[in-house]
């Protein structure tokens, strides 16, 4: 009943109220993400995870705020933003992104009190970083604060995890100063994640981790409090659908991406083009998704997948939709409740498995092409300037293998036929 209540869209004004700042992203600018954008998803060892990247890569192609998305991850183990500055050019232009979200800082900290020194290499290298970008067509800009470590699992020479958080809190707070002085957008991913951590450890332990075994490389539930933060940066509005059923007349109808096949007494089948962002795992795991969205506002804000009935009888009813089935008050129904968030186990579950597979095959090509073709030719041309146009050619070949794994991935978002059953309650 708890995960119920706060995962359901039906949450009230006062309690929206006490929902953290933390979790909230305002624009420093007006960009918005545009159709055929592609997003370039930049940062180090944990973007090269390829866990939060590929949650924002699933929810750009599946749940679709704008049409015709494309993402790409950049991360690189063990590196700075200073590290980052130097390799633009050669590992992450030649992709031509329109938009792209940055996060370092992890390791820019050095694991230690945040150094004057290192302050500047960090206030230097971001806003050079931004001013690289702009000055190569890139229309919006995200920096991103670097992660949390884990409060119980985080275990370094140089400091302990409150004096590493604050050393991260405070190159977030450099990086939100970098985001106003550039007219670009900002996420906070570490006060989200600081935020989630406490709540998590207060219902599973403190040995649920949010930021890793490791203190530093988060789980899959970490990741997804990182991939929200971005996703709300990027000013994504959380609209998947809303599919309206009148019990009285028995007719249905649903806004864009979804088209009613047929509705008649308790019964409306659907076919989506659009997806829910779906979750999986055991809710008291770090590596399931599913336990850690009762800790943040995910659905509320991202994944809006709403079934109103009007006019449905005062005793209420049970709704089916795959193989759950809950009861809803009248009133519930009249006002919306949130698919995606009361049954987690629904028919979009398969198929965005098989989409993600996708994505993940061609996130891992990003890994290899970006640390060892695209980045190799750098040393190649100092030792053969005058092959220009061959490395401009290879270039191209690489990134041609990266479009098509793109292409396989988008193509790989079929359209699900799927039906809710309704029967009122005795």
């Amino acid at each position: 009943m708890r995960l119920r209540i706060f995962s359901s869209i039906r949450f009230s004004l006062a309690a929206a109220s006490v929902i953290s700042t933390a979790f909230a992203f305002p624009l420093a600018c007006q960009a918005q993400l545009k159709e055929g954008d592609c997003v370039a998803i930049c940062g180090d060892s944990i973007t090269e995870q390829k866990l939060y990247s590929l949650y924002m890569a699933d929810y750009l192609l599946m749940c679709q705020p704008e049409p015709k998305l494309e993402a790409v991850q950049f991360g690189w183990s063990g590196e700075t933003s200073w590290g980052f500055l130097p390799r633009m050019k050669a590992d992450v232009l030649p992709y031509k992104p329109t938009v792209a979200t940055t996060c370092y800082g992890m390791n820019d900290g050095g694991y230690a009190p945040l150094s004057p020194e290192r302050e500047k290499n960090y206030r230097d290298s971001m806003n050079a970083i931004v001013k690289t970008f702009k000055d190569n067509g890139v229309r919006f800009i995200v920096v991103g604060t670097p992660g949390a470590v884990d409060t119980k699992t985080y275990a370094r020479p140089n400091s302990d995890a409150a004096t590493y958080n604050k050393t991260l809190s405070q190159l977030g707070a450099i990086g939100q100063e970098i985001a106003k002085q550039n007219g670009v957008a900002f996420a906070d991913v570490h006060s989200a994640m600081l935020e989630v951590m406490a709540k998590a450890k207060a219902k599973y332990g403190e040995k649920y981790h949010v930021a890793g075994n490791d203190g530093v490389h988060p789980s899959p539930n970490g990741h997804l409090v990182m991939a929200y933060a971005f996703l709300k940066a990027l000013g994504c509005s959380g609209e998947i659908g809303t599919i309206t059923y009148d019990a009285k007349s028995h007719k249905a109808e649903a806004t864009s991406g979804h088209k009613v096949l047929s509705s008649d007494a308790g019964k409306i089948s659907v076919e989506s083009t659009k997806y829910p962002f779906c979750f999986s795992g055991s809710p008291e795991k770090p590596e399931s998704t599913a336990g850690v969205i009762e800790f943040f506002p995910f659905n509320q804000d991202l994944n809006r997948f709403l079934l109103v009935v009007k006019n449905a009888p005062s005793q209420g009813m049970k709704v089916t939709w795959g193989p759950t089935s809950k009861t809803f008050t009248a009133d519930q129904l009249a006002q919306g409740i949130s698919l995606a968030a009361e049954f987690l186990n629904n028919p979009f579950s398969e198929p965005f498995k098989v989409v993600e597979k996708s994505i993940a095959a061609q996130q891992a090509y990003e890994t290899l092409s970006n640390k060892n073709y695209l980045h190799s030719i750098i040393e190649y041309r100092k030792l053969a300037p005058e092959q220009e146009e061959f490395f401009k050619l290879l270039t191209d070949k690489v990134v041609q293998k990266a479009k098509g794994l793109q292409a396989a991935s988008t193509a790989a978002v079929k359209p699900v036929q799927h039906s809710i059953s309704l029967e009122a309650i005795n």
